[in-house]
């Protein structure tokens, strides 16, 4: 997709320096939009280009809210009723699996580069069947939502717009066609999930958010809404004096639920902004912030929502690619630092920050200095027969300042599958190479 940052300014720039390339805006608005860009968008969305003259004056209102007057008041209030907060979770979600013991599926040390390279795509398809089992009708991703201090606390199947951004950027470079129509069908389920001018939120009681909103604008590049920057203005609007974007966008009449103990700047938050919106002077103070952030700074607890320094080192690393050249001084900072957390046995903690620390390496293209054969042999090794890896802490509140109560984790096995495929991806390709 070649859409400049200010696609609409673009557009309207253009049409008033060509009258050909005006008139056919206006004629087939759509059709030209879709070919100076080149997308595709949703067949069901229609476009329409309207001309100001002298004697004319056109004034364009916003939809009407999604909800009721009735349901907003419930889901500003929600954060307080019980019974409106059951209503974010569904079906009581299983007890935790114990991970598969490392080598029971394990190839031979001895394979041959290619050999583990037909078995790393073996794996990928695997994983894929157990995705398509997991992933609703809608194209919706299901986490869990669990306690991390105590265990005896119900776990609960969610299903926010978040998780399941969170999951396609990842699966998104899987070359298999059963991945595409998996991403395909996720995308329409964001496009039913989006609130104008192109945010998202979490629970219908809290806030929208910014990381919601980032990472689904990702997903949905070709969207009018997002295509056209219509929700670039209100993200720019909620930055401190810092220029750090803020976590929550809030309003005079939305919940106050978040207000008394929000992070204003979270590093994983504004990677992800930064990596929507690109190089751009509005992400310049952000970008010097985490540039400095992670050239001196302790990563350790920087982060409210994610749980280690892989996950702002992935994070960072796929801003990087996606604002080229906007963080392009970050590219040694980052190969070093990541390449720094390995373990004895060449690994970077658990499966998940294994999977997530090989991808920041192709991202930063030191993917070279690590074992990928080792590697390889570990993913294969550590999922189950089902073809899921085991669930982990993806992210979370990670400050936990109400003891057992503020200790909510979120995780399924297919947040983890999903990462573990695109690791494998980017190994299997090292591997042939």
């Amino acid at each position: 997709m070649k859409k400049p940052f200010d696609a609409a300014d673009s557009l309207i720039s253009r049409a008033g320096e060509d009258d050909d390339f005006r008139e056919r805006l206006l004629a087939r608005p759509k059709e030209t939009i879709e070919a100076e860009f080149g997308v595709t968008m949703a067949e069901g969305h229609e476009i329409h280009v309207h001309e100001d003259t002298y004697a004319e004056t056109h004034l364009v209102l916003p939809p009407r809210s999604k909800f009721t007057e009735a349901e907003r008041e419930e889901a500003r209030t929600g954060a307080a009723s019980l019974d409106f907060l059951r209503k974010t979770m569904y079906d009581p979600a299983p007890p935790l699996r114990p991970p598969v013991v490392q080598g029971e599926r394990a190839p031979k040390s001895a394979a041959t580069a290619e050999t583990l390279a037909k078995a790393g795509r073996e794996s990928i398809r695997r994983g894929l069947d157990f995705l398509e089992s997991t992933i609703d009708e809608n194209g919706a991703w299901h986490c869990i939502r669990f306690n991390v201090a105590d265990p005896e606390v119900p776990r609960h199947f969610e299903k926010p717009p978040f998780v399941s951004a969170f999951c396609v950027l990842a699966l998104e470079c899987c070359e298999e066609a059963r991945a595409r129509a998996i991403c395909a069908a996720t995308r329409a389920y964001l496009a039913d999930t989006v609130e104008y001018p192109g945010l998202w939120r979490y629970y219908r009681h809290l806030p929208r958010d910014l990381d919601s909103t980032a990472l689904c604008s990702l997903v949905l590049g070709a969207h009018p809404w997002i295509l056209l920057g219509r929700n670039v203005p209100r993200i720019l609007s909620n930055r401190d004096e810092e220029g750090r974007f803020m976590t929550w966008v809030l309003e005079d009449d939305e919940p106050d639920v978040v207000s008394r103990f929000r992070i204003e700047a979270d590093p994983v938050v504004n990677a992800n902004l930064i990596a929507y919106l690109g190089d751009h002077p509005g992400t310049r103070d952000a970008r010097r912030w985490l540039e400095a952030l992670m050239a001196e700074g302790d990563l350790a607890g920087t982060s409210k929502w994610y749980p280690d320094e892989v996950a702002i080192c992935y994070a960072a690393a796929r801003a990087m690619v996606r604002a080229r050249p906007a963080l392009d001084r970050l590219r040694p900072v980052l190969a070093e630092r990541i390449l720094g957390l390995r373990d004895e046995e060449g690994g970077f903690g658990n499966i998940l920050q294994t999977a997530q620390a090989a991808s920041a390496l192709h991202h930063v293209g030191r993917l070279d200095g690590v074992d990928a054969k080792r590697m390889v042999e570990r993913f294969i090794g550590s999922q189950r027969e089902d073809g899921s890896w085991p669930e982990l802490l993806a992210f979370g509140d990670q400050t936990l300042k109400w003891g057992k109560v503020g200790q909510i984790g979120h995780g399924s096995e297919a947040v983890t599958t999903a990462f573990c495929i695109e690791a494998l991806e980017r190994l299997v390709a090292i591997l042939r190479s």
